[in-house]
């Protein structure tokens, strides 16, 4: 073993898969700023701050908005943790991998699955959850996915959710992919758990994961008759830390430069403009769909509930996957994704998210496609 090191340095790569996205440079930058402590009153005024941004790009006024410690995966076990008690009826809304695991955390919570599924590369069908949730009066969540990324698409949050209150049911929503993107309104559609993640839209540096939980959250949390089944996760506690005011009661020791980081982000997306960015996000899809189009190539998920940030591409036939994403990083240092699950070997997944979102990663893209299939 070669016991001779030196420091990292990474090629850098054009990153246009389901993610993490390209980070903007500022957001980099903020990244080397001094390391304070978790309880300087400089971080509590950093941590107000990332709230009300927070708050900004959810669209919510929810007192308990704030990113979790560790990636989207840990926002998603944060809000099943809190929310599902042992033999409470949960029905999920499956469409793809991630409505999978959202499945998987009712069952590790000890909750009762009702599992709703649809075919991949579809939205949704209100029809069948309209079936679940007459046949199951007793359900107390509603779970589904906003943006698919594994499929790239986008299911009608806002008919689902007011579907799901018809009924007296939490809404619970998985917008990892979509904050940021495409048009989320937590207050207004009536979302009382959402989780997403830093490394997609916002164009921060992966590790982070925004949640909200709705005032009707907190009280099912409150009411709980058993404890949340993860110590680090419980919001009760978490709430004592990223709560209001500048006393702050210790619970872990905050990613203090990540927040650094996801703050930046935030910033530019105040900036910018929340609903700027979302037209962003859809005019460089047009643009990339045209290109694509006139190569020969095709999208999966049609234009109505077609995500502008994540695009599916059925991989022409005779076309080898792997060789063709190979030469693009190898070549192009240029990254897109592979297909998921029923999708593996079928299609590509080429990101337009965030920072990366723009003409010229669409263009670039574009050839180097071209190029790489040419080969």
């Amino acid at each position: 073993m070669d016991n001779t090191f030196s420091s990292f340095n990474p090629i850098s790569r054009t990153l246009m898969g389901p993610g993490p996205s390209d980070v903007d440079p500022r957001i980099l930058t903020a990244l080397a700023k001094p390391t304070i402590g978790h309880l300087d009153p400089q971080f509590i005024e950093l941590m107000d701050q990332v709230k009300q941004l927070l708050q900004y790009a959810f669209k919510t006024e929810n007192a308990l908005t704030m990113p979790i410690s560790a990636p989207g995966s840990a926002g998603m076990e944060a809000c099943f943790a809190n929310l599902v008690e042992p033999n409470d009826k949960v029905i999920v809304c499956q469409n793809g991998v991630f409505g999978g695991r959202m499945a998987q955390n009712v069952i590790r919570c000890g909750g009762e699955l009702i599992l709703i599924e649809d075919e991949w590369g579809k939205p949704t069908d209100i029809n069948k959850l309209a079936d679940a949730l007459k046949t199951h009066p007793d359900a107390k969540i509603v779970a589904f996915v906003h943006a698919e990324t594994s499929t790239g698409v986008k299911n009608d949050a806002k008919a689902l959710c007011a579907l799901a209150k018809q009924y007296g049911c939490l809404t619970l929503v998985d917008a990892v992919t979509s904050l940021a993107g495409v048009e989320l309104r937590v207050d207004e559609w009536q979302i009382d758990a959402i989780y997403s993640g830093t490394q997609k839209c916002l164009s921060c540096v992966p590790g982070l994961s925004p949640v909200s939980f709705s005032p009707a959250a907190i009280d099912k949390i409150k009411a709980r008759k058993t404890p949340v089944q993860s110590w680090f996760l419980d919001m009760q506690l978490v709430m004592e830390y990223w709560g209001e005011g500048a006393k702050r009661a210790y619970h872990h020791t905050a990613p203090v430069n990540s927040i650094y980081a996801l703050h930046e982000a935030l910033v530019n997306l105040h900036n910018e403009g929340l609903e700027a960015s979302w037209l962003r996000h859809q005019r460089c899809h047009e643009q990339l769909k045209n290109g694509l189009q006139s190569m020969g190539l095709s999208l999966v998920v049609e234009q109505d509930f077609r995500l502008p940030q994540l695009n599916t591409v059925y991989i022409p036939d005779g076309v080898d996957d792997a060789k063709v994403r190979s030469c693009l990083l190898n070549e192009f240092n240029l990254e897109i994704g592979a297909g998921l699950g029923v999708l593996a070997g079928k299609v590509w997944r080429i990101g337009l998210m965030g920072y990366g979102c723009n003409e010229r990663n669409v263009d670039y893209c574009l050839n180097s496609l071209q190029a790489a299939l040419d080969k």
